[in-house]
């Protein structure tokens, strides 16, 4: 069997005929729209998580070079004394 991804036009035409025809020419905008909706949310959250996760990236390779620079000064110390 094909994966979703060899659908083709032809079984999309039939998808979209089979949907209409269980749904009506009323609903089936409606449907459209909630899933155009839906679609931008999960963008839109999709992206804040990554934006997230980068930020976190970016405050964990700070820590370890403030913990490096601080290894660094007492280091200087004790061989300073």
């Amino acid at each position: 069997m094909g994966s979703i991804g060899s659908i083709g036009i032809p079984g999309l035409i039939l998808i979209l005929v089979i949907a209409l025809i269980i749904f009506g020419p009323k609903k089936l905008p409606e449907i459209g729209s909630a899933f155009g909706q839906t679609l931008a949310e999960f963008k839109k959250s999709t992206k804040e998580i990554m934006s997230d996760d980068s930020d976190e990236t970016t405050d964990t390779k700070e820590t370890a070079e403030q913990k490096e620079k601080k290894t660094e000064e007492r280091s200087d110390k004790n061989a300073g004394a």
